[in-house]
């Protein structure tokens, strides 16, 4: 039986036919995106465009009332034996002010010593702030902090007696980036090591490792170009590199090894080099189309969270899955043409006797036979597993970690910690901000009075609570400490107190004023406020494409909903041991962290998007398989089992190396990272063991020929078959030159017969 090929085989007929066109296009495109990229730099979200909800309202007319606005830094003075007094608390405080006025980028110092000033005293007297500001761009404040910290270093050096230390935006922000780039260095030095030496057991040859990792890395180096490039239209979050990076390894390291361990296979039961490189381009090739096709539906969720943080991590995953996918089917089957039987080159002995030379995995065989054999006990025993996982996910908590998910051993963050102690919420205060033609009017100067004098009387606001209007007299804004951690319980209900009883019952009420609250308390509520109210969306979203597409593509109705059906069943189970971990505190002492009583609110959304674009990738590429060999024949058992014991050696190593690569962000220092690692490393393990090899055998067993069920009334569908190409013949060398064939050996070459196994 002969049938036309498909787009993929065609791809990869072209590719192997113009190797030097495809391997050097595709290097040129990498090199260009990457080198223009990073000379055009990357744009990070300004003030007010990562937020949502009412903080963002607040954020950006600060941006647009207060333009120069400048970073504030804190100086802690304190006396760990008593009270502030004498001559020494004195002379630190005098040595302060004249050393921070003469260093650079330095204005507006304010000594708690000056008249006016008092607020700067904690009430037991043995803790003093002195307030400056770091001039320039605030967002930039990091770059010119450090003459700043010297200065409060050299006073400390000279009055071991007293503790003094700073704290601001500046400070803080130069410390986290200084330990998140050491963190992202450690992932990334051990991650590529790590997927190599997996990769080289996965196929015991160095050559046949080599090739993923550097689809992988490509892809990564030109969706990081392009993302750079985009930047400059659509602002980015800072942490965009990182996402690109995890999921870009993730995709190009999966679609090469299917790729290439299709290839394998083929040329394995005798097929020459050619022929078994287009079959596993009909095949292999077209499974990896429509999965990419999946994985980039998932990642569209993204945009529908209505934050632009997401936006742009939206924007950097589509960009790397299809850069991936593009490499995959392109310059992919380029280089294994050029390789040829040399891709085994570097073979580890005793490695290759692990799989069959069916390509089916000895050990996984065995498990899924015996699934095959008892599915109602193997799958009522998995199901029962990933249920009891899942239901802790029923309580699951979201909270902000703010400044409680940084790590406590920066000294940054212990000055915080003793700030917070004598000066509850003054380290972050909330900031009110009054928007009208004119704020110094009677009225709005009273209002704000009233708000002053209604916030203390709360008990859970305190002092000092400073106000400030802008040059164009439009705006003021009202920085008030609220108690609590900043994004704990005890200061969400302080917010709430000020939004719904303070400001309504004082400023809220003034004709003409347009009053709204931010900071971290405030930005942290409203962004979690927009991921709950989002949430519906985005799940209706994905699902619903994902849906429509497996339905195009298989033909059937029963299979994309036990798809979608099993993958919810495993993104519920991650989501269940987070809250066993993080929010219940299960393992801290083993994992190093403190739980803060829930799970970070960007990550659920985050985490059911990047795991079902994942696990989805898995499920497409398996069913792919299954559905190729019963196109070709075989009974619905006999299909499955096929499918299953050919693929799950490739899913276990693919899995294997994404395990690996996010259990090494589950080891770094902050507790958001913590948790993806966590969540990501979980979620994987339990898809590419109890999902793929029991429950998925389980459910396609018992269902049997329903598997492949498709109502009459969607019979018009169109029909998408796979390939297997020309029957195994004596094996052939790759021919070696890339110069175009004739055009009557191209024409010739143009149908790929259908062979049954």
């Amino acid at each position: 039986m002969h049938g036309r090929a498909n787009f993929t085989a065609r791809a990869a007929r072209w590719s192997a036919a113009h190797r030097k066109a495809a391997i050097f296009g595709w290097l040129a495109f990498v090199i260009v995106a990457f080198v223009i990229g990073g000379s055009a730099g990357m744009v990070t979200l300004k003030a007010g465009e990562g937020g949502n909800g009412q903080s963002r309202l607040a954020e950006q007319t600060l941006a647009q009332q207060f333009p120069r606005e400048r970073a504030v830094e804190e100086v802690l003075i304190e006396n760990p034996a008593g009270r502030l007094a004498g001559s020494d608390y004195r002379a630190a405080v005098a040595g302060l002010v004249a050393r921070l006025e003469r260093t650079p980028s330095v204005a507006a110092v304010k000594s708690p010593l000056a008249p006016g000033n008092e607020g700067q005293i904690s009430t037991d007297g043995q803790a003093a702030l002195l307030t400056f500001q770091i001039t320039g761009d605030p967002t930039t404040a990091q770059d010119r902090v450090a003459p700043a910290l010297a200065a409060a270093a050299a006073v400390q050096a000279a009055h071991p007696g007293l503790l003094i230390g700073e704290f601001g935006d500046g400070s803080a922000n130069k410390a986290i980036n200084e330990r998140l780039a050491q963190d992202f260095q450690k992932a990334e030095l051990t991650s590529v090591p790590v997927t190599l030496f997996i990769l080289v057991v996965a196929f015991g040859a160095l050559v046949a490792a080599g090739v993923p990792v550097l689809l992988g890395m490509s892809a990564v180096a030109a969706a990081l170009g392009l993302t750079e490039l985009l930047s400059h239209w659509l602002h980015v979050d800072q942490s965009i590199s990182s996402v690109i990076l995890l999921i870009g390894l993730a995709v190009g390291i999966d679609y090469s090894l299917f790729y290439l361990r299709r290839e394998r296979e083929e040329r394995a039961k005798g097929r020459s080099a050619e022929d078994a490189l287009l079959v596993a381009a009909a095949t292999s090739g077209r499974a990896i189309l429509i999965s990419g096709f999946t994985v980039i539906i998932a990642m569209t969720g993204m945009f529908l969270m209505g934050s632009q943080v997401f936006t742009s991590f939206g924007v950097g995953t589509v960009l790397v899955v299809a850069i991936a996918l593009l490499g995959s089917l392109t310059v992919l089957p380029a280089v294994l043409s050029k390789l040829g039987d040399r891709v085994d080159k570097g073979r580890i002995p005793f490695l290759h006797r692990l799989r069959a030379r069916d390509g089916q995995s000895r050990v996984w065989s065995k498990i899924i036979g015996g699934v095959l054999r008892r599915p109602v006990l193997w799958g009522g025993a998995a199901a029962a597993v990933l249920v009891a996982l899942a239901i802790p996910a029923f309580t699951l908590h979201t909270v902000n970690s703010g400044a409680q998910g940084l790590p406590r051993d920066l000294t940054v963050m212990k000055v915080y910690d003793r700030i917070q102690q004598h000066f509850p919420g003054g380290a972050g205060p909330t900031v009110v901000v009054v928007s009208a033609p004119d704020v110094t009017t009677p009225q709005i100067t009273a209002g704000i009075g009233a708000l002053k004098r209604a916030a203390l009387a709360t008990g859970v606001m305190h002092e000092p609570i400073t106000a400030d209007v802008s040059a164009s007299r439009q705006a003021a804004r009202v920085m008030i400490p609220l108690a609590g951690e900043g994004t704990d319980n005890t200061s969400n209900r302080a917010l709430d107190r000020l939004r719904n009883d303070v400001i309504p019952a004082t400023i809220g009420k003034v004709p003409g004023a347009t009053v709204h609250a931010t900071g971290w308390t405030a930005q942290s509520r409203d962004f979690n406020d927009s991921m709950k109210s989002h949430a519906p969306l985005v799940f209706a979203w994905v699902l619903g494409l994902a849906f429509l597409l497996m339905l195009v593509t298989f033909r059937s109705i029963v299979i994309p909903m036990t798809a979608i059906a099993l993958n919810l069943l495993s993104v519920g189970a991650a989501y269940g041991v987070l809250v066993l971990i993080f929010q219940q505190g299960h393992l801290q002492s083993l994992l190093s962290f403190t739980s803060i009583g829930g799970v970070t609110s960007w990550l659920p959304l985050f985490l059911f998007v990047i795991l079902f674009g994942l696990s989805m990738d898995y499920h497409v590429l398996i069913l792919s398989r299954i559905k190729e060999s019963h196109d070709n024949g075989m009974s619905n058992d006999e299909a499955v089992a096929h499918g299953l014991k050919t693929t799950a050696g490739v899913v276990t190593s693919a899995a294997i190396v994404m395990v690996a690569v996010f259990a090494i962000f589950a080891t770094l220092g902050m507790i958001d990272f913590k948790m993806m690692g966590v969540g990501l490393a979980t979620a994987v393990l339990i898809d590419a063991t109890i999902v793929r090899a029991v429950l998925v055998p389980a459910a396609m067993k018992l269902l049997g020929e329903r598997n492949w069920y498709l109502p009459s009334w969607l019979r018009w569908l169109p029909r998408v078959t796979a390939e297997t190409g020309p029957a195994p013949g004596p094996p052939a060398p790759v021919p070696r030159s890339t110069a175009r064939p004739k055009r009557q050996a191209r024409r010739g070459r143009r149908r790929l017969s259908i062979h049954r196994p």
